[in-house]
C-alpha cells in the first residue's frame, strides 16, 4: 500500500516536472519567435532606409504605374498595342510633371532670389516674438551653457533648401523614375501573369489575381477622386490668392494642389508659406492673415464636409491610421514618403483584407 501511495506521487512529481519543462520551452519559442520578428523588422527598416536612392524612384513609379493599370487595360481591350498605350500613358505623366515644373520654376526662382531681403523683413514684422523667443534662449543656454545663439534669426534658406533639394531629386533618380514607370505600364500584362503563375495552388493565384486587380481599382479610385477634390483646392486657393492680392495666383493654386495630397500637414505647409508671404508682401498684419484665414475656412470645410460625402465609406480610411503612416513614410523617405504614405497604405489594407478577411461576427436571434 505505501509502496503504490509512494510511486503514484513520483509519477505525479515526475508528470509535474515534464509539464513545467515544457511550459517553460514553449516560452522561450515564443521569445525567440518574437526577437527573430523584432530582428527582421529592424533590418527591413534599415535597409529601406539605406535603399532609398533605388527604391524611392521605383516605388513611386510602381504606385502610379498602378494608378494607371485600368487605363492601360481598356486599351487593350480596345485592340491598342500595349507598347502605344504605355507611351501615351507615360508621356502624359511627364507632360504633367514638366507643366508643374514650369508654373512654379518662375515664382520658386523669383522668392530664392530675394531670400536675404525676405528673411529680413520677416525678422522686422515678427519682432514681437523677442520676448518669447529670448525667454526660451535663456532656458536653452541655462541647460546648455556652450550655446550662444541670440535674437530671432531667420534663414530662409535654412527652411527653402530641404524643399529645393526635394524638388530637384538627382539625375539618376529621376531616369529611375520614368524608366520603371515606362516598363511597368509596357509589361503590366506580363507582370501579373508571372506574378500570379508563380504560385501552384490554385486558390492562391486566384487570391493574388484579385488582390492585384483590386489595388489597381481602388488606387485609380483614390488617384482620381482625390485629383478632383485637389483641384477645387487649388482653384480657391488660386483665387483666394488673387483676391487677397498675392502675386501669381496661378502658381498659388498649383502648390495647393500639389500639397493637398499630403493628408493633414499639406495643409498646414500651405498656411505657413501663405502667411510668410503674406508679412513679406502687404503692410499690415491684418491684410497679411487675410489669405491663411480664408484658406484654413475653405480646407476646414473641405476637410470636414465635401470630401467625407464625395470619398463614401468605400475610400474612408481611418485617420489614426493614415496620421502613423504619414509619421512613418516621411521619417524614412523624406516628403516623398509623405507623398506615398496614403497609396501605401491602400495597397497593404486591401492586400491584408484578401489574406485575412474579416469574419463578420452571427447576432444572436
Amino acid at each position: 500500500m505505501d509502496n503504490r501511495s509512494t510511486d503514484g506521487d513520483s509519477v505525479q512529481r515526475g508528470a509535474t516536472t515534464a509539464f513545467a519543462a515544457v511550459a517553460d520551452s514553449s516560452r522561450w519559442g515564443l521569445a525567440a519567435q518574437v526577437s527573430v520578428c523584432g530582428i527582421f523588422f529592424i533590418v527591413f527598416i534599415a535597409a529601406l532606409d539605406l535603399a532609398r536612392p533605388i527604391l524611392l524612384p521605383a516605388t513611386f513609379a510602381l504606385v502610379v504605374g498602378l494608378m494607371l493599370g485600368p487605363l492601360a487595360a481598356r486599351g487593350d481591350r480596345a485592340g491598342v498595342p500595349s507598347l502605344v498605350t504605355a507611351m501615351v500613358l507615360w508621356l502624359l505623366v511627364i507632360l504633367v510633371c514638366n507643366g508643374v515644373i514650369m508654373l512654379l520654376s518662375a515664382p520658386v526662382i523669383d522668392w530664392l532670389g530675394q531670400a536675404p531681403e525676405i528673411g529680413r523683413v520677416l525678422k522686422e514684422r515678427l519682432h514681437f516674438l523677442d520676448g518669447p523667443w529670448s525667454a526660451l534662449q535663456d532656458v536653452r543656454r541655462a541647460i546648455s551653457p556652450g550655446d550662444s545663439n541670440k535674437g530671432l534669426g531667420i534663414d530662409v534658406m535654412n527652411f527653402v533648401s530641404p524643399i529645393f533639394s526635394f524638388a530637384t531629386p538627382a539625375l539618376g533618380q529621376t531616369v529611375i523614375f520614368f524608366g520603371t514607370l515606362f516598363f511597368v505600364l509596357l509589361g503590366r500584362s506580363e507582370l501579373r501573369r508571372a506574378l500570379v503563375v508563380g504560385f501552384k495552388d490554385q486558390k492562391v493565384r486566384l487570391r493574388t489575381l484579385k488582390i492585384w486587380n483590386n489595388i489597381e481599382q481602388q488606387l485609380t479610385s483614390y488617384l482620381s477622386v482625390v485629383t478632383v477634390i485637389n483641384f477645387v483646392v487649388g482653384l480657391a486657393a488660386g483665387v483666394i490668392a488673387y483676391a487677397v492680392g498675392l502675386p501669381n495666383a496661378l502658381a498659388w493654386g498649383v502648390l495647393a494642389m500639389i500639397l493637398n495630397f499630403i493628408p493633414y500637414l499639406g495643409a498646414i505647409i500651405m498656411e505657413l508659406i501663405l502667411l510668410a508671404v503674406g508679412l513679406v508682401t502687404f503692410p499690415t498684419l491684418t491684410h497679411a492673415l487675410a489669405a491663411p484665414a480664408l484658406y484654413l475656412a475653405f480646407t476646414t470645410l473641405e476637410g470636414h464636409f465635401i470630401t467625407p460625402s464625395i470619398m463614401g465609406r468605400r475610400l474612408t480610411l481611418s485617420p489614426l491610421i493614415v496620421f502613423l503612416a504619414l509619421v512613418f513614410w516621411t521619417w524614412l523617405w523624406g516628403p516623398a514618403g509623405a507623398f506615398l504614405a496614403v497609396p501605401l497604405l491602400i495597397v497593404g489594407l486591401v492586400a491584408l483584407n484578401h489574406i485575412s478577411p474579416k469574419q463578420t461576427p452571427t447576432l444572436p436571434g
